[in-house]
Formats: C-alpha cells, structure tokens, sequence
C-alpha cells in the first residue's frame, strides 16, 4: 500500500508541518506512507508526472490559501489518470464547505479540521481492508456515499497535543527550509479575518515535552525555528518557561520566530527579552490597524497605548527583530483612516512593516457579513479584498502602490539613512510612500526588476523634483546604505572620488574586501543613530571618514559595524 501525503508549498524554502504531523501519528502505517513536498513555482504538469510516477493507492492533498487553485487541477487531471485511486483533501480550505467542494471536484471525501486521528483511521481503513460502509464510523469527514451522496459523519473531538509526535526525526530533509513547530493549537481571541478564531479550544503541549523538543533544535543547531502558535503569549507562564529555556540554552546560532500580542506582553517578559543575545529571538505583531471603532467591529481585543510602549521599549533595547502588521480593507476603516493607521505603526520603526490585505476566508465571520459590509473579493484564493463600503478600488490600489515601495525602500533595509532623510518631506510616511509608487508607475518602472544601483538612481531622479536643496545630502545617504549592506564591486556614479584618500584607507582597511573607508560631509552618525530626524544635517567643511566592517554585521539587520575613524582626515576617534 502506497499512502501518498502531498503537499504544494508556497516557496521551497518552506516546509509543510500538517503532513509531517499525520504521518507521524499514524506510527504504525508509516512505512506505507510517503509525503511528497513540491512548490506553486513547479509546473503543474510536473507535479501531475512526479505524483503519477510514484504509483499511489491512495492519495491526500494538503489544501490552503496558496495552492488551492493548484490542488483542484491536480485532482482532476489526476482522477482522469488514476480513476480508481482514492482522493482525499484536508486543511483549511476545504474544512469550511467540504459539499461544495465535493460537488464541484471529483475527490472521494473531505478530512475536516484537526486530521492526526482522522488520517490515521483512513490508514487503518485501506490498509486493513474493510468494507466501504466502515468509513461512515470515522469522525471528522465528509464524503460520497455508495449511492453517490454525501455524508458527514460525527465531528471529531480535540486531540491532547502530547498525544502528536515530534514530527523531526533528523534534519537532513529540512536542509536550507525553515522549520515550523507548534506549542499551541487555537486561540483565545475572536478576530473575525481568521480562522482561527473559529478553533475555541485552546490547548498546550506540555513544557517538559516542547523543552525537549527544542533542545533537538538547539543541538542540531537549525538556522530558524518558527512557531506556529496564533498568539503565542497568550499564557503568560507558558511563554516566560519557554523564552527562560531558550535564553538559558542559546546556541549562538538559532533563531525562534514567535507571533504575539504586544499588549499582552509583562514587564517581566520585556525584560527577558531585553536580556537575551540580539537575534536570538523575533516577533511578528498584528497590529491590523490603530482605528479603535475598525478594531471593535473585527471583534479584536487591543490596548494600541500598552502595544505602542512595548514595541518601542524592545526597539530601545536592541535584542529582538520586530514585524508589524496592518491590514487594508477592513470594516470602518477608509482611505485616510488607513493612512493614520500606517503613520502610527510606522512612527514605531519595526524592522519589518508588513502591509496586506483582507483576505475574506471561507469559514469566517468576515466571509458571513460580506455583504453587510459590502466586501467585493476575488473569486479564487486568496479571495483579496477589491473594495468595501469604506474603501474604493481604486483606492485600494493606491495602498498597492504604497506597499510595493515599502518593500523596497523599507522592509529590504537597504536604505536604511536614505528613508529617514526622505521622511522629512512628508508629513505622514504613507503619502511619501505613494508618491513614489506614483513616480515609479508615471515613467513605466513598475512590475520591472532594477538593480540596488539603479533603485538608488531612481531615488535621486525623484528628489531632484521633490527635494532638490538636498539632493546632495542624498547621494551621500545613498553610498552610506550601499557600503552599509556590503562592499560594493562597481562604486556609484555619484560618489567622490577616492584616490585623494588612498593613504588613509591603508591604513585603515587591513583587512581588504572586509572592510571599506569612506568619506561623508555630513553628520551620518546622527542621521544612523536617531529613529527619527528632526530636521536634515548640516554640511561640513571637511569630510569626516566612516570605517564599514563586514565581519562585524548587526544580527537584527545584517547592516555592517560602523564607526568614525577621523574627522577630517587628523583626528581619530
């Protein structure tokens, strides 16, 4: 018996825990089991060949947001070539209306919700024969009946988490992937976006067995860990024993990767993680949006003053990486409104700021009230939002324009000084973030692949119209950004010729391609050292000499050690 687990990722440095989690349940089946990993990047006829190849007697799809359209083709390209080969599909999206995905794709049966105990008794169904009417005794599904009807059988109860089996036996799969673990299935808090929220039983993994687990991680030193756990916090000692445990246990390598609510975050918690070794940890934040009445109508739980003062006492403390997220499109919430939703959480200065879009998901309260709210989404996944009552589409595209810039010029911290220098120009970031979206799609630069060099020459064309008085002051950020992420092969066309500094950067450069000297008539201290300026620095007289160091990079930015070595080529400092 060939039981074929087959998951469709959305990049292939991604791994697929639920997979790895029922094969790990059903022990007993497991040398009949195989899971096959593939990426929405493979082509579709590809992964038809490959699964075609691998001779199945059963198989099962792993269904989500990312490759549901992938899946569905699959499965009838499949049932042409394999007509007797029993199709199974499971995840989220195809939990929430398994009849009408059974009505619309020729696949034999649904697994709904939680499917470790659900997958292992379809194991014992084919492996040990029985005769089809037993699979209407197996909780959680819906399938097709004999007669050709559909049946949903009793709903399955919750599992103990301690009953799941650690699901990484070694690494050696995993190589260059990141790995994904779960202390905690459900959560507490009700958003009405997520399906998550549906899940209201919370429950834990016993600490014993999830230090345990952790442990593997640390001596098999793995490059990232990622919880999957939806407010990872949400149990004030369960988080501290574990953070406790990482802290006390860091290997200098790994790092963990944890989504939280920083208004639920303790004193004593913010002091843990100040106290820890900087990229030990990272923390993604859903902040969604800064509008209270947006926030009361999702039916979320936020204190935006008591986030607001974690986030930029953890900024302060310098140890961890922060993600901060907003969503555009939700209820009450119009144009102008999100623009002061994404000046409030910008003015954080998060390493990341993620701008994303509603996502009306099958299931949802969301999904439910569309219409009330006037939702008008895409069709197919990821069922993105397109307008609502408060919101236009053009608009909408106008935030699109925002984010694409964000990515750039922000989120890739590529030019780190250059933003905050740019950032004087507009009052609330968002617009500045527009406008360039708008100069990008003005001279047809959008949805095309530039070089760092030739985005940092975009920049200094779109100054020279917005900024022209600084325009100098930019091209001198603008090499400081560059020679901040690395040591450049081909030097910018704007920067000063370095021949006249030769016997300074002798001296100081003893370490050849590790290390860069570079001359800047501007304070770029000041500008790398506030979170925000007050006002652009003056011009000096005589250029002050900044030494990169490669070898001594930030673990929270990758940026590289910097210091002034001289001010005007006398005085080292």
């Amino acid at each position: 018996m060939n039981i074929l687990l087959i998951a469709v990722n959305a990049k292939y440095i991604h791994s697929n825990l639920a997979v790895y989690s029922l094969k790990a349940y059903a022990e007993e089946y497991r040398q009949q089991i195989r899971i096959a990993e593939y990426t929405i990047n493979h082509r579709l006829e590809f992964i038809l060949q490959e699964i075609y190849k691998q001779k199945p007697d059963v198989l099962c799809f792993s269904c989500y947001i990312w490759n549901f359209r992938y899946v569905r083709e699959l499965i009838v390209e499949l049932k042409k070539l394999l007509p007797d080969v029993p199709v199974w599909a499971g995840g989220p999206e195809v939990s929430y209306e398994p009849e009408i995905f059974l009505k619309c794709y020729p696949a034999d049966g649904v697994m709904v919700g939680e499917g470790e105990a659900t997958f292992r008794e379809l194991c014992r169904f084919y492996i040990e024969e029985k005769e089809r009417s037993s699979l209407t005794q197996i909780s959680g599904l819906v399938l097709r009946s004999e007669e050709g009807e559909l049946v949903r059988t009793a709903a399955r109860e919750p599992l103990d988490l301690d009953r799941i089996p650690f699901v990484y036996e070694d690494l050696e799969t995993f190589q260059n992937r990141i790995l994904y673990y779960e202390s905690s299935r459900g959560c507490p808090f009700s958003c009405s976006y997520c399906l998550s929220s549906i899940e209201k039983c919370l429950r834990f993994r016993s600490l014993d067995l999830v230090k345990q687990e952790l442990q593997f991680f640390l001596e098999q030193r793995a490059p990232q860990v990622k919880f999957v756990d939806r407010t990872f916090n949400c149990n004030h000692q369960h988080a501290m024993e574990i953070w406790r445990y990482l802290k006390e246990h860091d290997n200098g390598v790994t790092n963990f990767h944890f989504e939280i609510a920083a208004d639920l975050l303790t004193d004593e918690e913010i002091a843990l993680i100040a106290s820890m070794r900087p990229g030990l940890i990272q923390l993604e934040i859903g902040v969604q949006s800064t509008h209270m009445h947006t926030i009361e109508e999702i039916h979320r739980t936020m204190d935006l003053e008591r986030l607001t003062e974690a986030v930029c006492r953890l900024k302060e403390a310098g140890t961890v990486h922060q993600h901060l997220d907003l969503i555009a499109g939700l209820p009450k919430e119009n144009f102008s409104m999100f623009a002061e939703s994404f000046r409030q959480v910008y003015a954080m200065k998060p390493e990341q700021l993620q701008l994303g879009f509603l996502k009306v998901l099958k299931g949802s309260y969301m999904y439910e009230y569309q219409n009330e709210y006037g939702l008008l989404y895409q069709e197919h996944p990821p069922y993105e939002v397109m307008a609502t009552n408060w919101l236009s589409y053009e608009e909408i595209l106008k935030i699109k324009l925002a984010e694409e810039m964000l990515e750039v010029y922000y989120n890739s911290g590529q030019f780190e000084l250059t933003m905050k220098v740019l950032e004087l120009t507009e009052e609330n970031p968002f617009f500045l973030f527009l406008h360039l979206g708008e100069y990008y799609e003005e001279h047809g630069w959008l949805a095309m692949s530039h070089s760092r060099i030739r985005r940092c020459e975009i920049l200094l064309d779109y100054v020279r119209e917005k900024d022209a008085a600084n325009r100098g002051l930019y091209q001198e950020t603008l090499t400081f950004d560059l020679y901040y992420r690395e040591n450049m092969k081909s030097r910018p066309g704007w920067a000063p010729d370095l021949s006249q500094f030769k016997e300074l950067s002798r001296k100081y450069c003893k370490k050849g391609k590790l290390t860069h000297l570079e001359p800047f008539w501007y304070d770029m201290e000041i500008i790398q050292k506030n979170k925000t300026l007050t006002g652009y620095p003056q011009k000096k007289k005589e250029p002050c000499f900044y030494l990169f160091s490669y070898e001594r990079r930030s673990c929270l930015t990758g940026q590289a050690g910097v210091r002034l070595v001289s001010d005007g080529g006398t005085h080292v400092k």
